[in-house]
């Protein structure tokens, strides 16, 4: 897990911790529901977690590495030789 991810993770839990208190701590009131404060604390999460992720993504699948040898061309189409790329 990279440092990123993991201050992601932190983050991302300090949020739910800090939501979860307020949510609780404030009086019961009949009044509209704030869903802009709802919309904007669903982005805020999406950002934090797509984040994470896009950290995280590791171009193999489980190490395995998938070599071959690419042929490679001058402006004119000719052929200069190969290249080993690894995907």
């Amino acid at each position: 897990m990279s440092i990123k991810t993991r201050i992601a993770a932190v983050a991302l839990g300090a949020l739910a911790v800090t939501g979860t208190m307020m949510s609780t701590t404030s009086q019961a009131q009949a009044k509209p529901p704030g869903w802009v404060w709802g919309v904007g604390a669903g982005i805020a999460t999406a950002a934090v977690v797509g984040s994470a992720i896009a950290a995280n993504n590791d171009p193999y699948y489980y190490g395995y590495h998938r070599c071959g040898w690419t042929p490679r061309y001058n402006a004119f189409g000719q052929y200069v030789g190969s290249v080993r790329t690894c995907y």
